[in-house]
Parts: structure tokens; C-alpha cells; sequence
């Protein structure tokens, strides 16, 4: 038997542990305080997902319901993801559901007068882009509370969408299976599991990833953020708030002028005026859930994303869980309402 005991832990390890204990949990704490929104809502996502799996676990493990869980969520995530610039410049938008039905229409028009659909998509855009010129304008330099005047302009272009329409819709059976049709919204079997993800939600990646590069390293996200954060700081660091501003509105509409057209192709070459209507309230939804308050300098790119994927999984998988019908929106409330609960821990109010 050895007689050899176990060493005392000399008082200059145990400091030493105890310090690198607190540096951990320094850095998690650090690392919650700059991602906490985004974790919120992406835990947010699992949870609704859980309680929905558990009550149904033969339809919630069953990759055939994702394929029209994702043929249904882009649409959301372009917009939500666009609006976080908007929100955090100290600015709100509440147009952009009228320039999803305009654009559509705009897109509708170029392929029937006989333009590919490719490039039907990049006129789409460049009309988004305008009309979000025009409504900056009005909102910066008309110096008019952005809420009054996206509203009001919301009702005044959806409106005269619909006196040129006549309320009529507009198909275009003949653009079905194109090549631009299949490029946007065509659909691929993955790994031979019954799983069909559409083009249209790969695009919604690549959308979300781009957002969060422009967001976070690129010059006009950073100073979106130093805008909202303090505008009269950001005036005396030589930035142009009144451009930023309304480049913040010209984004919201390129990413409402790209829902517009993919609605469109989403529904078989078919546009309805009223095609954007129901996405206000979905959109902004996703946009607290996600992270992003009302106050301006605070948002997150990849929170707004896993706040659509949430928003867009309440109803199809309250019905698929078994809840009836009228639980959906007391189901969202109690999600918004946790969940800003949640946000306000994860830092500091900025105004």
C-alpha cells in the first residue's frame, strides 16, 4: 500500500481557479449581454416548438409538415429582417404592406407585357427602392412623425392599387415553371427525407445572412445604429442622419419588393392586390419577439429571423397540436409578452 496521500491545494491554485471561474462566467455573461436577444427569441422558437411537439409528436417529427412551414416563412423573414434597420434608425414603417401589393402588381405587369421573370424581379426591386425613396423623403425632410406618415400612406398606395386594379387579380399561368420561376420558388427534395425546401426559403437564408453582415460590420449598418442610438452624437460625428434615414426606408422597400414578388410565385403566377395586408401585424410581431424594441439603437438580425420562424409556427402548429382556432392569438400575446419580458434582461434600456 502506498503511503502516499493526496496534496493539499495550495491557496495560490485555489485563487487561481476562483479567478478563472469568474472570468467564465465573465465571458458567458458577456457573451448573453451582446446575444441575449437573438438567444431569447431563438430559445422562444424552441419552446413554442416543444409544447406544440409534445401534444403531437407523430406530426411535429414528421419532415413532410416542415415543407409548408418552410414555403410559408419567407416572406415574413424578408421583411422583419428589413425592418430592424428601421426600427433601431428611431424610425417605424408601416407602409410596407401596400408596397408588397404594389410591387407585386409592378411584377405581374413586366411579365405579362412578356419579360422574363428574371428580370422582371430586378425591375420589381428598383420600384421597391423608389417608392422607399419617396416615402423617406416625405417622412425626413417633411419632417412628419413616421408613424402618421407611413400609415397614412400605407391606406393612400393601397388604395390606389386597388382603384387601378379594380379589385381585379392578375394571373399568369403561362410563367409556371420558367426557369426564373424555378430559380425563386422552385422546390428540392433534401436527402431523399420527404423534406421539399423551396428556393424561395434558401433566398430567405442568404437574405438573413446579408442583412447581419450589412448590419453589423458594414458602415451603413453601424451608423443605422449609432443614428438611433443618439442622432445629435451621431450629427457631431459627421454622419448625415436625414440620408441615413431615408435609406432605411428605400431597404424596407427592396425588402417589400422582393416579398411582393415571391408572393406572387408563392401562389402560381397569381397577384392580389391586397397581397401584403396580412403581414403588418405578423411582421411586427416577429420584430418584438425577435428582439428588436421600439425605442431605436437595439435590434438583432438573427433574433427577427428566429422572431418570424416563431410567429410563422403559431398558427399551423397550435391547429397541428391540437389547440382550436381562437387560441392563436392569445398564444402570440403570451409569446410577445414573455418574451420582452426575457429582452429586458438581456441589457440595458438605451433610451
Amino acid at each position: 500500500m502506498s503511503d502516499a496521500t493526496p496534496a493539499a491545494t495550495k491557496p495560490s491554485e485555489a485563487n487561481a481557479s476562483a479567478v478563472d471561474k469568474r472570468q467564465e462566467q465573465s465571458a458567458w455573461f458577456r457573451f448573453y449581454r451582446r446575444n441575449g436577444r437573438a438567444l431569447n427569441a431563438f430559445i422562444t422558437l424552441m419552446l413554442v416548438w416543444g409544447v406544440f411537439a409534445v401534444n403531437n409528436p407523430v406530426l411535429f417529427l414528421n419532415p413532410i409538415f416542415y415543407g409548408a412551414f418552410l414555403f410559408s416563412v419567407p416572406a415574413t423573414v424578408f421583411l422583419t429582417t428589413a425592418l430592424v434597420f428601421v426600427i433601431v434608425s428611431g424610425e417605424l414603417d408601416l407602409a410596407f404592406p401596400s408596397v408588397v401589393g404594389a410591387s407585386g402588381g409592378i411584377f405581374m405587369y413586366m411579365v405579362m407585357s412578356g419579360a422574363p421573370v428574371v428580370g422582371s424581379f430586378f425591375v420589381t426591386l428598383g420600384f421597391g427602392a423608389l417608392i422607399g425613396l419617396g416615402i423617406g423623403l416625405i417622412v425626413v425632410y417633411g419632417k412628419i412623425s413616421s408613424l402618421v406618415a407611413t400609415l397614412g400612406l400605407n391606406f393612400f398606395i393601397l388604395g390606389l392599387v386597388n382603384l387601378l386594379a379594380q379589385g381585379r387579380t392578375i394571373t399568369a399561368p403561362e410563367a409556371v415553371d420558367t426557369f426564373g420561376y424555378q430559380l425563386f420558388v422552385g422546390k428540392w427534395e433534401l436527402f431523399e427525407t420527404g423534406l421539399q425546401v423551396p428556393m424561395h426559403f434558401v433566398w430567405c437564408l442568404i437574405w438573413t445572412l446579408f442583412c447581419w453582415v450589412l448590419f453589423k460590420y458594414h458602415r451603413f449598418g453601424v451608423r443605422v445604429q449609432l443614428v438611433g442610438d443618439n442622432s445629435d452624437s451621431a450629427r457631431q460625428m459627421g454622419i448625415n442622419v436625414e440620408r441615413i434615414r431615408v435609406g432605411v426606408f428605400v431597404f424596407s422597400g427592396i425588402a417589400a419588393a422582393i416579398t411582393g414578388a415571391v408572393l406572387v410565385q408563392m401562389a402560381n403566377m397569381v397577384w392580389f392586390p391586397t397581397s401584403g395586408k396580412a403581414y403588418l401585424l405578423i411582421a411586427l410581431a416577429a420584430l418584438f419577439v425577435g428582439g428588436t424594441p421600439t425605442w431605436g439603437g437595439v435590434g438583432t438580425i438573427f433574433g427577427a429571423f428566429f422572431g418570424a420562424l416563431t410567429v410563422t409556427l403559431i398558427p399551423s402548429g397550435a391547429v397541428g397540436a391540437g389547440f382550436a382556432g381562437y387560441w392563436t392569438d392569445f398564444l402570440f400575446g403570451l409569446v410577445i409578452i414573455l418574451t420582452m419580458i426575457a429582452h429586458r434582461f438581456s441589457g440595458a434600456r438605451v433610451r
